[in-house]
């Protein structure tokens, strides 16, 4: 028994410290309730179709879902579920917009395609476009830009301060925001501007990948990402459902000589939460960070 006692230290040494991770925690919409304020402000416009990535989320959480006749395919949450998508594919449908009347569009960069928008403005019918956000600093911005166009200052200023309450204790667990889309070929590394950094400094961790790499996206590099050796890899679901789940994804370059490989630490966020960036990233906050120290442990 001696003698077994340091060939078994050695062998923990060589795979890694810590024991396999039994599941992998996700974190997504059921989980959230969107945050709802109610400032007793009438909007100037009584029946909006949300087409920017996100604004019927924000329209919802000001307290005006009930002026929201159309909405965008990124806003996903349950409380909006009988609101109507305006969008195939990510393609704005003039003809479902125009059938429902009306009176407020709100677009953004992403809102696509060019013809669908050129037809809109000639219909006479308001239409704003807002900034897209990348960011915590960006979503009070793209929130008032809303409000603004709703005319209903005070609604934003309610929902402005429950991401600003949120405080967490520092942690020096390392973690690497990968973007994955295996059906179409695409392994990146989120860097510095990734959007992911920002959550992950909010939440206390290191994001070993914006420490790292001074872009938002670099493509994936076994010997860049056994290098920086995170202990816990997050990803949206999606992107690891496109690589065949945990066994597809330590299958990729460097990933299973990585601490959080050997361990199989992994944590994901649905799609349409991780960078939405919107009222539901305040209670999505304490989830993922809570995530990350129970694989992390």
């Amino acid at each position: 028994m001696k003698r077994l006692i340091p060939i078994t230290l050695a062998a923990l040494l060589l795979t890694g410290c810590g024991s396999p991770v039994n599941a992998t925690p996700s974190v997504g919409p059921s989980q959230i309730k969107l945050p709802i304020v109610s400032s007793g402000e009438m909007p100037k416009y009584k029946r909006v179709v949300a087409l920017a990535d996100g604004s019927a989320e924000i329209v919802a959480s000001l307290g005006f879902k009930d002026y929201l006749v159309g909405r965008d395919i990124a806003s996903t949450m349950p409380e909006l579920k009988n609101i109507p998508v305006d969008t195939d594919a990510h393609q704005v449908s003039v003809e479902r917009v125009l059938t429902q009347k009306p009176d407020l569009i709100l677009i953004d960069s992403n809102t696509s395609p060019t013809s669908a928008l050129n037809t809109l403005k000639q219909t006479g019918i308001k239409i704003v476009s807002i900034p897209s956000s990348f960011s915590l600093a960006n979503i009070p911005v793209k929130e008032a830009a809303i409000a603004n166009a709703l005319g209903v200052m005070k609604a934003a200023d309610l929902l402005k301060r429950d991401l600003v309450s949120a405080t967490f204790a520092p942690s020096q667990t390392k973690v690497v925001f990968l973007y994955l889309r295996g059906t179409a070929s695409i392994y990146l590394v989120g860097g510095k501007g990734s959007g992911a950094d920002s959550i992950l400094e909010k939440i206390g961790v290191r994001d070993v990948g914006a420490e790292n790499l001074k872009t938002p996206f670099t493509a994936l590099s076994a010997e860049a990402l056994i290098k920086m050796n995170p202990d816990v890899i997050l990803l949206m679901t999606k992107g690891l459902d496109s690589v065949g789940g945990i066994s597809g994804l330590v299958s990729l370059p460097g990933i299973a000589q990585t601490s959080a490989g050997k361990r199989r630490a992994i944590v994901t966020v649905d799609d349409s939460l991780l960078l939405s960036f919107g009222p539901r990233t305040a209670p999505m906050l304490p989830l993922l960070r809570n995530a990350i120290d129970k694989v992390a442990k």
